[in-house]
């Protein structure tokens, strides 16, 4: 009965300050409605599940739905505007994030990786493009597919990069290949890519035979700390794969890049940053959601950390491109086809994977709409070499290879 008084009072603060398409069924009957048109519904089955409700936040809320401690129905994006906007209503200051700095190891990360993609090559494949690309894609105009927006971000990079006939370039973090292999295929470089993910190595190898790129292109199940020799690359590209680095790591992580790179190369990072200056987690309890069931370990730095450590290593930054409202765009193409391909999904990873890619793919989607976090390509080049091969203006970037 307290607890009940205690969501009564919150609900009644809640309709003073907005209207939230939200109905509350509870368990004995009662319903409340927190506009006049709900479009989400949330049942609550018993009096201890009202404990994610009295104090929310994405992280309970969130909690609560991957786990079946509510019940939850309407369509996912409306969802989570409605989890967005209960909590920010019901919060009692401004919701920054907390600032966490985790300890990472070479098996830490490890397993943070293979926990994130060795789910099921067939589930990403449900919802990701043909060339199964899982980092922001690139429209060039409303009307692109993701299919070809995810093709024009690849060639996007390998066009910044100057990528030529014979160079040697590296794919750090290559994902399921789309990058190397349109590296090699299309842009005739010698392409090589690392992961940690045994399904995207077997995925991307069994790729490299059938396009029949041996000797051209190859993955290897290698830590990008483990790439022997120096000097041995031409291009380096690295694709949403420095978040899993951690911000004590950033600087090593980009003196590595260095040691790689031959004279006069050049590097791509392609990565998620922190709209926080201070490197803060997204707030409202995001962030916390985001590390406990998706991307464990996983920091992102904001762009002014990214330039000072790359700096730092002896890299010239040349360009840095946001890329967030592509990313809020595909996210929410994702969204849409997961939710589209619901029995799939959870036939290939389970009904809790299930809700919880539902979470967070429309949970970044509204993020990145909203300025919670941007994505930013960094494009530089190796310091002290004798030449610079980058033109005098960015015009190249934009024609057609």
């Amino acid at each position: 009965m307290f607890l009940e008084h205690r969501l009564e009072r919150l609900i009644a603060k809640l309709k003073r300050s907005a209207a939230i398409p939200l109905r509350l069924e509870l368990w004995n009957g009662r319903a409340f409605d927190l506009a006049s048109e709900p479009k989400v519904k949330i049942g609550v089955p018993s009096p201890w599940a009202l404990r994610f409700l009295l104090s929310p936040d994405l992280m309970k809320l969130g909690q609560a739905y991957v786990e079946g401690y509510l019940r939850v129905e309407g369509p996912i994006l409306e969802v989570f505007r409605v989890a967005e906007s209960f909590a920010r209503g019901a919060a009692s200051h401004g919701g920054k994030g907390l600032r966490r700095v985790w300890r990472h190891s070479r098996k830490r990360d490890r397993d943070a990786i293979q926990y994130h993609y060795d789910v099921s090559n067939d589930f990403y494949s449900l919802w990701l493009d043909r060339n199964m690309v899982y980092s922001c894609a690139y429209f060039r105009s409303e009307t692109d597919s993701l299919d070809l927006a995810q093709e024009q971000k690849l060639d996007h990079i390998l066009n910044k990069l100057l990528l030529r006939p014979g160079e040697r370039f590296l794919d750090i973090g290559c994902g399921w290949g789309a990058l190397i292999l349109r590296a090699a295929k299309k842009f005739g470089a010698r392409a090589t890519g690392v992961t940690l993910s045994r399904n995207q190595y077997e995925f991307a190898s069994q790729r490299i035979r059938e396009e029949g790129l041996e000797g051209r292109c190859e993955v290897r199940l290698q830590d990008y700390r483990d790439i022997p020799g120096e000097g041995v690359f031409d291009k380096i590209a690295s694709v949403g794969m420095f978040e899993h680095v951690g911000l004590r790591h950033l600087k090593a992580y980009f003196a590595k890049i260095r040691s790689l790179l031959a004279e006069g190369g050049l590097v791509m990072n392609h990565g998620i940053t922190a709209s926080d200056p201070d490197n803060r987690w997204v707030g409202l309890g995001a962030g916390e959601f985001i590390n406990r069931y998706v991307f464990p370990h996983g920091e992102l730095p904001h762009l002014s950390l990214v330039l000072r450590e790359m700096a730092l290593a002896g890299l010239e930054v040349a360009d840095a491109e946001s890329l967030r409202r592509h990313y809020a765009r595909t996210c929410l193409e994702w969204a849409k086809r997961l939710e589209q391909n619901r029995e799939q999904a959870i036939a290939a990873a389970g009904d809790k994977r299930y809700r919880i890619w539902q979470v967070y793919l429309a949970g970044c989607a509204h993020g990145f709409e909203h300025e919670w976090m941007n994505v930013y390509q960094v494009l530089a080049r190796k310091e002290g070499a004798a030449f610079n091969p980058l033109p005098l203006t960015r015009d190249y970037m934009y024609r057609a290879n």
